[in-house]
């Protein structure tokens, strides 16, 4: 892999180049801002308010470990104009920042997940037009961009999800993430289209799971796997299966798509089997054998499709999605970025950790 640092790793000369990560306090953008410290860049990262101490702590730490490398800057992706001073003279946008927010938690999904997805990503794009420095964007999207539900991927060639894809059976009232990060998504291409100054790449990750760095994370990759911890389904594992990605692979795979000058288009991060719930305790239970929260077996379809209302699952959901799996074919990022996957118990299992460590320290 080539290296965006100015002759190869920066050994003391403070020569780096300087990159800026949007969304550094988030469970992804933390990672990337630490990889790219530890790759020797100088960054620059914003968030919403550096008075939010719980969220900015951990960037702190890194300032200390990294003196006079990391910079923050506070941008709100709803207010034009915010991301101008930490773009100025940066060569590599990273955008990170979007909401990922489980359905549960959404009020109004436009102007709780899409308007800070759309309208933020449209306001990154004019920074970067106000920011003539910049030639890479590298911008987070979401496997959830090529496809709405899991029954979308039995129409796809050979029923294997591929880049190739979009999103199309998403709506702001139907899946309010996946329909925010694909019209993000199709801007931000719409926009790189017109110029020939940037080149972007987008990412394309699966559900992202791994140690988280941010105690305050409101990610919903980080709760989404709450209720199979807290004993939700000790009686048995309904058949969810999950394209997986370990957010230390999706940060490492956003810096060789900054480093590696020939990566253009969509690159799927993903493991290329999917994983269930059952296959997840499974894996758990291999260092935690006598958790009773965890299940020991996989319900059949039948009380998952009867009592699957009762606990917020519509049958249009079920219908699309209980026992559905489909392979993912990651081979571009492989052999086109360089890109190695942690086993997927090596990820759970750290995951795994970090919440209970996060649940100890919560109270």
């Amino acid at each position: 892999m080539g290296s965006l640092v100015k002759g190869g790793r920066v050994g003391g000369r403070g020569d780096a180049t300087t990159v800026v990560v949007t969304g550094g306090s988030g469970f992804v953008g933390s990672h990337l801002v630490r990889r790219l410290l530890e790759r020797g860049y100088r960054v620059r990262t914003t968030v919403r308010s550096t008075a939010n101490a719980a969220k900015v702590r951990p960037l702190w730490e890194m300032q200390e470990a990294f003196p006079g490398r990391l910079t923050l800057f506070e941008a709100d992706l709803l207010t034009e104009g915010s991301f101008d001073e930490a773009f100025r003279g940066c060569p590599v946008v990273f955008h990170v920042a979007s909401p990922f927010l489980m359905p549960e938690r959404i009020r109004d999904a436009r102007r709780d997940v899409v308007d800070p997805a759309l309208l933020g990503t449209r306001n990154v794009l004019a920074s970067i037009e106000r920011a003539p420095e910049v030639r890479t964007l590298v911008f987070t999207s979401t496997v959830g961009a090529v496809f709405g539900d899991y029954a979308d991927v039995r129409h796809m060639d050979g029923q294997v999800l591929s880049e190739r894809y979009f999103n199309t059976t998403s709506t702001a009232g139907n899946n309010p993430y996946h329909y925010a990060k694909t019209v993000a998504e199709r801007a931000a291409w719409d926009a790189e289209a017109t110029q020939d100054r940037w080149r972007m790449v987008s990412l394309n990750p699966g559900l992202i799971l791994g140690p988280s760095l941010t105690p305050a994370s409101e990610s919903g990759s980080l709760f989404l796997l709450d209720e199979l911890f807290k004993g939700y389904f000790c009686y048995g594992a309904p058949d969810f299966s999950f394209t997986t990605a370990d957010v230390r692979d999706v940060a490492d795979a956003h810096i060789a798509a900054a480093e590696n000058p020939g990566a253009k288009g969509r690159y799927i991060v993903a493991a290329a089997t999917m994983t269930s719930f059952h296959q997840m305790a499974r894996i758990i239970r291999t260092r935690h054998p006598y958790d009773p929260r965890l299940p020991r077996t996989a319900l059949p379809h039948w009380p998952v499709r009867v009592l699957g209302p009762a606990f917020g699952l519509t049958q249009d959901y079920i219908g699309k999605h209980l026992g559905i799996r489909f392979r993912v074919d990651n081979r571009r990022g492989i052999d086109e970025l360089g890109l190695t996957y942690r086993p997927v118990s090596e990820t759970l299992l750290d995951h795994y950790e970090s919440w209970r460590a996060r649940r100890r320290d919560q109270g």
